[in-house]
């Protein structure tokens, strides 16, 4: 695959709780030269990035990031907060601790109420596939396959492990086609993704890439 196609699947992130807005501007510059999909950064920057940009590029930020045991209210509230600052994709972590009780109609429940709050923004459930078992991860296809979001996403990159080849796979084969499939985490080079993509991500979020094409470019 052309590096070029595969950056256009690239959410170019930065969500280190210690990163400066030079550090989101160099990270907006890096993505609208390499023409990734978009720029995944912190909601405090949303505002600043999307003023910034100026729709050269999509904004994509977090809710109830990393941990997704804030409460339903709170990640609503996130989520318009985020769209009234210019986001176009939300990525949201689900509650595990529901998973692991079983009440996979509260994580539906949720997941519909945030993406309400979205509109027609883009969203993306995070179900950190490393903290899951296989009958779990099955489960939550089905449950993000009801429901009006856009994409089921692997991983956060701040858990125990990144994203899967395998745990692609299955998310891809067990999510209703019309959903699409983001791996997060541990995605290195582009022989990684092109890896992912072929296992049926239709987004890639990483740092990584963009820092392995400048290099190939400098040498």
């Amino acid at each position: 695959m052309e590096q070029t196609y595969i950056l256009s699947k690239v959410d170019h992130t930065l969500l280190s709780p210690a990163a400066t807005w030079a550090q989101i501007k160099k990270l907006c510059d890096d993505a609208v030269e390499f023409h990734t999909a978009s720029v995944c950064i912190p909601p405090t920057f949303v505002k600043q990035a999307a003023e910034y940009l100026r729709g050269r590029l999509a904004v994509c930020t977090v809710i109830g990031f990393p941990t997704g045991y804030h409460t339903t209210a709170v990640k609503v509230l996130e989520a318009r907060e985020a769209v009234k600052n210019g986001a176009q994709e939300l990525d949201m972590v689900i509650n595990l601790g529901w998973v692991k009780e079983g009440q996979y109609g509260r994580i539906k429940e949720e997941i519909q109420a945030v993406k309400e709050a979205c509109g027609e923004r883009v969203l993306k459930v995070i179900i950190e596939t490393c903290l899951l078992t296989e009958d779990e991860k099955i489960a939550l296809c089905k449950v993000v396959s009801e429901t009006d979001a856009d994409y089921i996403k692997t991983s956060t990159g701040f858990s125990t492990n990144g994203a899967m080849p395998e745990d692609v796979a299955l998310l891809r084969k067990y999510t209703a086609d019309e959903k699409k499939v983001k791996a997060a985490g541990g995605i290195s080079s582009f022989a990684d993704a092109e890896k992912f993509i072929e296992l049926g991500a239709e987004r890639l979020g990483t740092s990584r890439l963009v820092r392995e094409a400048k290099g190939s470019i400098s040498v």
